[in-house]
C-alpha cells in the first residue's frame, strides 16, 4: 500500500493545511516519489457546488466535472498532478453512500453505525484513491479544526489507519505559535492544548508544522517537543512569507520533506527545486508592474477568485512584472460609474458567478473597458455580459438581456439551451468539467494558445443563443471557440480592439506556476503595452523596507514577513 501521510490542523482555521499538504506533495514529487492528494471535508453538502463563495470561497472544478474545495487548486498547482472527483470526500458523500446501501438491505439488518460503518467507508474511499493513483505516497488532509464536532468520525478513521498499519501511516499536525508583543514573547500553550485535543482522541501527531510570525528558536522548539511528545527535529517552523510559493523552501530548510521520508522508510534523493526556486525568484523580483481591475460580485472575499490571483501571479512571473489588482464591486459601478474605477487600470476583467447582484455594474465595465481600448478578458459570466454589452450598444438591442436576469427580454441573448427547461435539480443544468474547443484561424485566442484546438474546464448554466450568433457576427463580433461537436460558443472577441477577449469556460483552473495560462499571459503582456503607453515609461519602483521596525523585527534582526 501507499504510504499515508495525514495532515491536520488545530488551534484556529486558516492556517495553510491546504498549502503544508500541497508544499508536502511538492517536495516528495521532487524527490521521485508518485504523490496523490486527498481533501476530506466534514461538511454535510455533497459538494461546495451550491455553497455561497461567502462562506466556502472558490469552487475548484476537476476535468471529471467535481464541484471540490479550493485546495485541489492548491494541489494541482504545487505538484501539476491533476485531480478528479474520487480527491475529494464530504461528510455528505460518506453518509448519503451508507444510507442508500441501509435502504438497498445491504447491511442485512444490522444497527448501522458510525464505527464500523462510516469510518469504513471513510477508509474505504482513502485505499481505493490510493489503488487507482498507485501512488508512493498519499498525502490525506482534514478539513476543519481539531476539535470539531463534525470531524470526528474522520479522525477516528485515520486513528483506525494509523493502528492497522503502524509503520505506513504518519501524522503531521499544523497549528499556531502566536507572538504576543505585548509580552514581547511567544506562546506555546495554543500547541499543546491542540495536540491534548489529539491525543485524547487516539492521535499523536508525528511532526509539528508551527505557524509562526518569527522564527522558532531553539528554547521554544524543545519546549514544545517536550510538552507535545514529539523529538526536537518534528518542531517545524511554518513562518510567514510573502508568497505561498515559498513555503516548500521553507519546509526543506527546516527538513520536513527528509524527515517524512526518513520516518516512512521510503528510499528518494535530494528533491530536485532548481525550477520551483526560479519561479519563485521571479514571483518575488518582477521588473515591470501593472494594475488590474477586477469586476465581481466577492470581491471582499478574496478566496471566492483564489484561481484567478494564482493565474496573475503565474503570468506575472512569466512577464517578470508585478500584476497588482484592484478589487471593485459590481454595485459600485452601477452607483458612481466606471470612469471612477477604472480610469487608471491597464486591464479589465470580469470573473465569473451567478445572480443578478451587479450586472449593470459589469456590464457598464465592459463597456468602458471596450470604448477605451482597455485590455479586457471576460471569464465564463464575464463572456455573457460582454455579449449583452455588445448586443445592447454595438448591435442596437437595447433591451438584450440573458434569461437569467430578465425571463422577459426581447433578444436572450443568452439563454438555456432547449434540453435544461424543465429541469429542478442546481446541479442538473450545469455544464461541468472539461471540453475541447476548437479555435478559429488567425483569431487572437488561436494567437495566445498557439494551436488549433484547446480543452478546458467549464462551470456554467447558461450560453450564447445561437439565434442571435449570425446577427452579432455582422456587427463585428467574432465568434473565435466553438465546443468541439456541440455548436456552443466557447469564445468572443474584437479585432478592432487592442485586446479584447471573453472565454465561457474558466482557463483560471488549468494555470500552473510553471505552465502559466496563456490567457493571462498575453492579457498581462497587453496591459503592460498599454501602460507603457499610457504614461510614457515603466513605472515600477521595487516594494521599501519598512521606515520603522516592529518588535518582531528587532527580535531577530531582520525585515518582517508578511502573510502569505
Amino acid at each position: 500500500m501507499a504510504k499515508i501521510v495525514v495532515v491536520t490542523g488545530g488551534v484556529v482555521s486558516s492556517l495553510g493545511k491546504g498549502i503544508a499538504a500541497a508544499s508536502l506533495g511538492l517536495l516528495l514529487k521532487a524527490r521521485g516519489l508518485r504523490v496523490t492528494l486527498q481533501k476530506l471535508d466534514p461538511y454535510l453538502n455533497i459538494d461546495p457546488g451550491t455553497m455561497s463563495p461567502f462562506q466556502h470561497g472558490e469552487v475548484f472544478v476537476t476535468d471529471d466535472g467535481a464541484e471540490t474545495d479550493l485546495d485541489l487548486g492548491h494541489y494541482e498547482r504545487f505538484t501539476g498532478v491533476s485531480v478528479t472527483r474520487s480527491h475529494n470526500v464530504t461528510a455528505g458523500q460518506v453518509y448519503d453512500a451508507i444510507l442508500s446501501k441501509e435502504r438497498r438491505g445491504d447491511y442485512l439488518g444490522r444497527t448501522v453505525q458510525v464505527i464500523p460503518h462510516v469510518t469504513d467507508e471513510i477508509k474505504r474511499r482513502i485505499f481505493g484513491l490510493s489503488l487507482a493513483t498507485q501512488a508512493d505516497v498519499h498525502i490525506v488532509e482534514i478539513g476543519g479544526t481539531v476539535g470539531d464536532i463534525e470531524s470526528l468520525p474522520f479522525l477516528e478513521a485515520v486513528r483506525q489507519l494509523k493502528l492497522e498499519h503502524r509503520r505506513d501511516v504518519l501524522f503531521v499536525h499544523v497549528t499556531l505559535v502566536p507572538f504576543i508583543r505585548a509580552a514581547r514573547e511567544m506562546k506555546t500553550k495554543p500547541t499543546q492544548h491542540s495536540v491534548k485535543e489529539l491525543r485524547e482522541i487516539g492521535i499523536q501527531p508525528d511532526v509539528l508544522l508551527c505557524r509562526t510570525e518569527v522564527p522558532l528558536n531553539d528554547e521554544v522548539r524543545e519546549k514544545i517537543a517536550l510538552f507535545c511528545n514529539v523529538p526536537t527535529e518534528a518542531v517545524i517552523s511554518a513562518i510567514d512569507v510573502k508568497s505561498i510559493y515559498e513555503v516548500p523552501r521553507v519546509f526543506h530548510q527546516g527538513g520536513l520533506d527528509g524527515l517524512l521520508v526518513r520516518e516512512l522508510g521510503l528510499e528518494s534523493g535530494d528533491p530536485d527545486l532548481k525550477v520551483w526556486n526560479e519561479f519563485v525568484a521571479r514571483v518575488l523580483n518582477p521588473t515591470r508592474r501593472c494594475v488590474i481591475g477586477i469586476v465581481g460580485k466577492y470581491t471582499h472575499v478574496r478566496d471566492a477568485y483564489k484561481s484567478i490571483i494564482e493565474s496573475f501571479v503565474h503570468a506575472g512571473a512569466a512577464n517578470r512584472a508585478q500584476v497588482e489588482l484592484r478589487w471593485i464591486e459590481g454595485e459600485e459601478v452601477e452607483s458612481h460609474g466606471a470612469a471612477r474605477f477604472l480610469s487608471e487600470v491597464d486591464g479589465v476583467l470580469v470573473p465569473g458567478g451567478f445572480g443578478e447582484r451587479g450586472i449593470e455594474g459589469k456590464i457598464e465595465a465592459v463597456r468602458y473597458a471596450r470604448e477605451r481600448g482597455i485590455p479586457f478578458l471576460g471569464l465564463c459570466l464575464g463572456m455573457q455580459v460582454a455579449t449583452i454589452e455588445f448586443a445592447r450598444h454595438v448591435a442596437g438591442w437595447k433591451e438584450a438581456h440573458s434569461s437569467e436576469f430578465d425571463p422577459q427580454a426581447p433578444q436572450k441573448v443568452i439563454d438555456l439551451l432547449n434540453e435544461q427547461s424543465g429541469i429542478t435539480d442546481k446541479g442538473g443544468t450545469m455544464r461541468l468539467g472539461s471540453f475541447r474547443c476548437e479555435l478559429k484561424e488567425g483569431s487572437l485566442a488561436r494567437r495566445a494558445y498557439g494551436r488549433p484546438e484547446i480543452e478546458e474546464r467549464h462551470r456554467h448554466r447558461y450560453e450564447l443563443n445561437n439565434r442571435f450568433a449570425a446577427h452579432l457576427q455582422s456587427r463585428g463580433l467574432v465568434l473565435s471557440g466553438k465546443c468541439v461537436g456541440r455548436e456552443l460558443v466557447e469564445i468572443i472577441e474584437m479585432p478592432d480592439h487592442p485586446w479584447f477577449l471573453a472565454v465561457q469556460f474558466h482557463p483560471e483552473l488549468k494555470s500552473r506556476p510553471h505552465e502559466p495560462h496563456p490567457l493571462f499571459v498575453d492579457f498581462v503582456r497587453a496591459a503592460l503595452e498599454r501602460r507603457i503607453a499610457r504614461l510614457g515609461h515603466d513605472d515600477y519602483v521595487p516594494t521599501a523596507a519598512p521606515a520603522e521596525a516592529g518588535e518582531a523585527e528587532r527580535l531577530r534582526g531582520r525585515p518582517e514577513p508578511r502573510h502569505a
